[in-house]
């Protein structure tokens, strides 16, 4: 016995088959890290290992805004709302490592009491590169500044990507994102928040 199967492929999907467009459609899932990276990472915060990569990116922050050489590059982000750095790969640093700073910063925005809001990978093709990026926003607990009635924003809502080119490591943005409204509090400085995740 035969069946009429009435299936319909949407118009955009068919010409995307078509022409072999499927595979250049951006793909986002949520971000999932596998056991033996779970305890490779516990392993590597266990011994310290963050603690030169951390420092390092820490001085390098600080000596760009002096206008001085550091051991790390580093470009600051600044816009009308947005106080950042992007944290630049290095060769002397492993593969993993720097993987392993991603959520080690994001670990460490987390013990600040903020919570995860967004945690997505996603992965772009580009004519001539692959383009993965790994994004979390984390947003600050729901509470107001004590004796008063405005909501208190502590640095904003933080923003931390960690950005790979043909599966090499590129950068890692770090950023904080606020209100400026007269509901909100007035944000903490940048920098603080800088000292607390890599210091």
């Amino acid at each position: 016995m035969c069946y009429k199967v009435n299936y319909q492929m949407p118009f955009n999907d068919f010409f995307s088959r078509l022409f072999g467009l499927k595979d250049s459609l951006p793909t986002c899932k949520a971000i999932k890290r596998a056991p033996s990276y779970l305890s490779d990472y516990q392993a590597w915060v266990n011994g310290q290992k963050y603690l030169p990569y951390a420092k390092g990116f820490f001085k390098a922050y600080h000596y760009k805004k002096a206008g001085m050489p550091a051991a790390f590059r580093v470009q600051l982000v600044e816009g009308e709302n947005l106080r950042g750095t992007l944290l630049f790969y290095d060769p002397r640093i492993k593969a993993s490592e720097f993987s392993f700073l991603f959520d080690f910063l994001k670990e460490r925005v987390k013990a600040l009491g903020y919570t995860v809001h967004t945690s997505n990978t996603l992965k772009v093709r580009h004519e001539r590169y692959l383009e993965q990026i790994w994004k979390v926003v984390l947003t600050p607990p729901a509470s107001d500044v004590p004796g008063s009635s405005l909501c208190n924003q502590l640095y904003g809502n933080v923003l931390l990507d960690y950005v790979e080119v043909n599966k090499k490591p590129g950068y890692i943005r770090l950023a904080a994102n606020s209100y400026q409204d007269a509901f909100f509090s007035r944000p903490l400085p940048f920098e603080e928040l800088l000292e607390h995740v890599l210091r």
